[in-house]
């Protein structure tokens, strides 16, 4: 085991790099860096969206559930959604329930709905730009 980290250390000790000063070294260290910043500001692009697709989700979220909380409230609070005739422990619960879950449902169906609103806009925002780059 020590003759090989030796064997190593001496194969690296042996190697001395050569740098020659050259035009195409400084092209190419130039288009490595140019890339490395594309990169970091795409990076940075991504980041931007994901924060406000979370400021949108969470705006999306307050309003769905102010619209949810305004139906629930305008309805009859005695009168259940829907009746089952029957006596079964989970038919039961789910006809006990039924406001609770349709409210549930509704919520759920209107913030997936405001989401793929949000995000078709935002799609068809990105291919314009893109357009407008291409010409």
């Amino acid at each position: 085991m020590m003759n090989k980290d030796k064997a190593l250390e001496n194969l690296f000790l042996a190697q001395k790099p050569h740098f020659e000063d050259s035009d195409a070294f400084m092209a190419s260290l130039t288009k490595r860096l140019d890339a490395v910043e594309y990169i970091k500001q795409h990076q940075e692009a991504m980041i931007r969206r994901y924060k406000m697709a979370m400021v949108m989700a969470f705006v999306v979220g307050i309003i769905s559930g102010a619209v949810t909380i305004t139906h629930v409230l305008s309805l009859p609070t005695d009168a259940p959604l829907f009746t089952l005739h029957v006596q079964s422990g989970v038919l039961l619960w789910l006809a006990e329930n039924s406001r609770l879950i349709t409210t549930t449902a509704l919520s759920l169906l209107m913030t997936c709905g405001l989401i793929s609103i949000v995000s078709n806009i935002q799609d068809i925002m990105r291919m314009r730009v893109r357009v407008r780059q291409m010409y």
